[in-house]
């Protein structure tokens, strides 16, 4: 089971099946906020569509094809973040997080993708990491940039959410910049 404290009110850790309520109930709380730059929160619309999603990441992890954890901050479920997928030929850990909008701007994501990315090279011996937000996501691509990752380039009409293409900037982290970072 993993699981990491991040400091004394932060930890990351796997979701458990009886997380299914609390996420659900995250989840649906922030959907008009979520909707704006993800394009699953339409398709989660019961407790159980949480519980088959935790299901789905646990056996990623089981695997070793994602690491997804819960975000909890003092004791309380708030976000998801973790490697959406790893490439393991390549050696690169992709991050993806999401954060309840009542729980932004108090430096959560920075601190859980800053212990995500150290997680990705000290434990799991990778060799970059790579983060991907909207290019109009301005809180998302900040915490790539607090970090010092280096902005690699744009793809264009990336992701398709609801009526419209959204463009992705790229973010990506090397194991030996992040050592001497």
């Amino acid at each position: 089971m993993f699981s990491r404290e991040i400091d004394e009110v932060l930890e990351l850790r796997l979701l458990d099946v009886s997380d299914a309520e609390a996420l659900f109930q995250l989840t649906d709380g922030s959907r008009e906020y979520l909707r704006e730059w993800l394009g699953w929160v339409d398709t989660t619309t019961t407790v159980d569509d949480s519980r088959a999603f935790i299901e789905h990441t646990l056996r990623s992890f089981e695997t070793r094809k994602g690491l997804t954890c819960g975000v909890f901050y003092k004791r309380k479920l708030v976000g998801t973040a973790g490697f959406n997928s790893f490439d393991w030929t390549n050696k690169i850990g992709y991050i993806g997080y999401w954060l309840s909008k009542d729980y932004q701007g108090l430096g959560i994501m920075t601190k859980v993708s800053r212990a995500l990315t150290d997680y990705a090279f000290c434990d799991l011996k990778l060799n970059k990491v790579d983060i991907r937000a909207a290019y109009e996501n301005e809180r998302s691509r900040g915490i790539p940039e607090r970090l010092g990752f280096t902005e690699e380039g744009k793809i264009r009409q990336a992701e398709w959410l609801y009526d419209h293409y959204v463009d992705h900037i790229v973010y990506g982290m090397l194991a030996r910049e992040w050592i001497t970072h």
